[in-house]
């Protein structure tokens, strides 16, 4: 295994956008290299997670797992990939909602079972963390448990779900994954694989998408339909919500762990997918233009030129465009080399912010009535500067329209928005926002338009962090928080009864707490 340094952001959290929590893939394909399989899986969905990289791969007898933090391609080269032979695989891109960005924490993670090894991938956030510690713990002590020690120690939800996978003897992996599967509460799409097997788990609603697809000699599973096609498989269907995926040499099969209770995240669709993605047969783009259509139906704008933020406002500056008859234009070049580096811009450059990342194309924007169509406002900060940098090149006025409601609640299945307090929709009327941005105007498409635009029922989808109606019941704060394991870890390294005392993490009071 390699370890490395984190790498650090180029730009300022400021003036980030909302960040995904990971992407999964995972492949069973006797005859193929499965590693390099999985490094363009993985590569096609970069964006899902950019902190750290993993591939764990199976030659039928021993499973060999290879991460470090940074892009995939920072972790992963040509020699490295030859060196992990096997026909099972599994890949995870990283962004932490639970646990630390740490090397300790990127993915998969890896335990010993009774009778082999295990190594897993997550993509999403669980939410009762704390009772599945506890569980862990209470297995711990009834020494049932194959390393009792050692499973009591994890610091994501996707280790701890890994450490119950893996804690009873006198069970086949299988057999643990639909005792452990239904104790799961959140958002989880899992791919994990023994010595022989590959398995991919959904949670009962669905939350994160999950695709299969299939190879001429094998099977994929991926996060998104975009990571299908970069591998050259062909779509067969999305994994359901509350489905248990087992792929051997006997072929595939498929088991229920709980009845399905649908309600996909409509952020995929506004933001976290790739716009040639499809979800529930609909394609991401066509869903985004369709949804600036509204928007300009909605929030009409008198002006000379519609531009996106780039690039996920393209899809929706397309189609607001195209619906209110304002020319479409590019007014902003992005540079699309930001994003991680390893090294720290000085305070000179980072007070330059979003220059980092877009510059305006001064020709095209001076003297013009600017919409700017973005798929979203969490904090503000980045529309803030945005505005300041267009008045400054010349814009004449600056009318911002937005693809999505406004952000008012935290996502605890993950997307790492802000806390409640931070939201800048939370306690603020959209003049207020558009004041504060420095905006001529501001629309938002209402959440009707987005639903609509998606095509799938409204109560189907998961729109918490519009609405704040959250489809899986939250527990109190104080058990909520990204740091919550590392304080239950070390609780438990000191005190066995400790996890009745569990606190939460930073700001996790705060998360839910209204105006």
């Amino acid at each position: 295994m390699s370890c490395g340094r984190p790498s650090p952001d180029l730009l300022s959290a400021d003036i980030q956008g909302p960040r995904e929590k990971c992407g999964v893939f995972g492949v069973w394909a006797p005859g193929e290299e499965v590693a390099k399989l999985t490094y363009f899986g993985l590569y096609a969905l970069q964006h899902r997670g950019q902190e750290s990289a993993g591939i764990a791969v199976s030659n039928g007898s021993q499973i060999v797992v290879y991460k470090d933090m940074g892009l995939v391609s920072q972790v992963f080269d040509e020699a490295t990939l030859s060196s992990l032979r096997g026909h099972i695989a599994i890949g995870h891109t990283r962004y932490s909602t639970t646990g630390a960005s740490v090397w300790e924490n990127a993915q998969p993670t890896f335990r010993a079972t009774a009778v082999g090894h295990l190594a897993l991938g997550h993509n999403g956030n669980l939410i009762n963390v704390g009772e599945l510690a506890k569980l862990l713990q209470e297995a711990a002590g009834s020494g049932e448990p194959s390393h009792p020690q050692q499973q009591l120690i994890a610091t994501s939800d996707t280790d701890l779900v890994t450490a119950l996978l893996a804690a009873y003897p006198d069970r086949s992996l299988q057999a643990s994954a639909l005792d452990v599967l239904p104790k799961l509460r959140g958002a989880f799409s899992l791919v994990f694989m023994d010595e022989t097997t590959l398995y991919a788990a959904r949670d009962p609603q669905g939350i994160r998408p999950l695709v299969l697809g299939r190879l001429e000699r094998g099977w994929v599973v991926a996060s998104e339909t975009a990571a299908l096609d970069i591998v050259g498989a062909s779509f067969i269907r999305e994994i359901e919500p509350g489905e248990l995926i087992v792929v051997d040499e006997h072929g595939l099969r498929s088991q229920r762990f709980a009845e399905p209770r649908p309600a996909m995240c409509v952020f995929e669709f506004v933001y976290l997918a790739r716009p040639d993605t499809k979800i529930a047969g609909r394609g991401v783009y066509a869903s985004r233009v369709e949804m600036g259509r509204r928007l300009a139906r909605e929030a009409p704008a008198d002006a000379d030129l519609v531009i996106p933020t780039p690039e996920s406002g393209t899809p929706a500056a397309i189609g607001f465009a195209e619906e209110s008859g304002i020319p479409y234009g590019q007014g902003l070049v992005k540079n699309s080399y930001v994003g991680r580096t390893f090294i720290q811009p000085s305070q000179t450059i980072r007070q330059l912010g979003i220059r980092l990342k877009l510059n305006p194309l001064r020709d095209v924007i001076a003297g013009k009535r600017l919409v700017v169509v973005d798929d979203s406002i969490v904090r503000g900060n980045t529309q803030r500067a945005l505005v300041r940098m267009l008045r400054e090149a010349g814009a004449k006025e600056v009318h911002i329209r937005i693809s999505s409601p406004p952000v008012k609640w935290p996502c605890f299945y993950g997307i790492d928005f802000a806390t409640r307090a931070e939201l800048i929709a939370n306690g603020l009327t959209v003049d207020e926002i558009r004041q504060s941005l420095g905006a001529d105007s501001l629309g938002y498409i209402s959440i009707e338009g987005m639903v609509e635009a998606t095509t799938i029922p409204k109560d189907k989808l998961c729109r918490a962090c519009f609405d704040g109606q959250y489809p899986i019941e939250l527990p109190e704060p104080e058990l909520l928080g990204k740091h919550l394991l590392e304080q239950v870890s070390e609780q438990l390294r000191t005190d066995v009864d400790g996890v009745d005392t569990l606190l939460g993490g930073p700001g996790a009071e705060d998360a839910l707490r209204r105006p």
